[in-house]
């Protein structure tokens, strides 16, 4: 059993607590724009506008490429189509590893611009001061361990964790240490199953998984890979609940034939100038 939840900053919604200590597994998607949000928010407790953002829509390699601008950006716009869910926004690569100060400058920046519930940085015992710091500065931190995507450079590629023992320990510290720091949530990716479960029995605070294990207390996943958007390599923790790539092509498909033959547009979709009460 987890011990009694901390108390965590009331800006979070409390319903991600209850659901936690009522065992109800706490739902979680990506966002990067204001569709989406709008589409997502009545189906979902936490949106996260994640720097994968640079990769999904911006045709990058890495997250490495996200700025600071970047993630306001989409933000705001996701904060735009949210009226329920709690938003959450990625701190990138760059914004905050340096000091504390840092990282508390590019916190508030964030939520100042963006007006989000929270902010989620990489890292567990090397980035426990700058949690600590942001959490201090009021600011709702959640934590992220196991595999770290803007880590990729340096750990030689995207590698499962917790296969080694010295590795088990190392995840375990981190999340000990992410817990400490004050984060209300950590989020726990590409890590060994059992791993994964165990240290949600150990920390009292939410995890949330993606590659991890059910036992989490919820789970995420990016959208366009969710649906089916994605148009390069689909991670094996990925289910697709949508085929979307063949959806769009089909309807470019039969936009472009119809264009090609001058059956679009039709009468219904062009103006006539007897009848002023034509409306866009």
């Amino acid at each position: 059993m987890a011990h009694e939840l901390p108390t965590t900053d009331i800006r979070i919604s409390a319903d991600l607590i209850r659901r936690r200590k009522g065992g109800t597994p706490i739902v979680c998607l990506t966002a990067y724009t204001y569709p989406f949000a709008r589409l997502l928010d009545e189906h979902v407790d936490l949106l996260l506008v994640g720097d994968s953002v640079a990769m999904v829509l911006h045709g990058l390699q890495t997250t490495l490429g996200a700025s600071l601008e970047m993630m306001i950006a989409h933000g705001q716009a996701v904060m735009r189509g949210s009226a329920k869910a709690c938003v959450v926004v990625d701190l990138p690569a760059g914004s905050y590893e340096d000091s504390a100060a840092q990282a508390v400058a590019s916190a508030r920046r964030v939520v100042d611009e963006t007006g989000c519930q929270a902010v989620k940085i990489e890292g567990g015992v090397d980035m426990a001061r700058q949690i600590a710091a942001i959490v201090a500065a009021g600011i709702a931190v959640m934590g992220h361990i196991g595999l770290l995507p803007q880590s990729v450079e340096k750990d030689g590629g995207y590698k499962i964790k917790g296969r080694t023992e010295e590795n088990v320990e190392a995840l375990v510290r981190d999340a000990l240490a992410v817990e400490e720091a004050g984060a209300f949530s950590v989020v726990i990716e590409g890590t060994v199953e059992t791993v994964a479960a165990d240290i949600t029995h150990r920390i009292a605070i939410p995890t949330i998984g993606i590659g991890a294990s059910r036992d989490c207390d919820g789970q995420i996943l990016v959208i366009d890979d969710m649906v089916g958007l994605t148009v390069d390599r689909v991670p094996k923790f990925v289910k697709e609940y949508a085929d979307l790539r063949s959806v769009i092509s089909h309807a470019a498909a039969s936009y472009a034939s119809e264009v090609r033959s001058r059956t679009f547009p039709g009468s219904d979709h062009v103006f006539s100038a007897k009848n002023r009460r034509d409306d866009l």
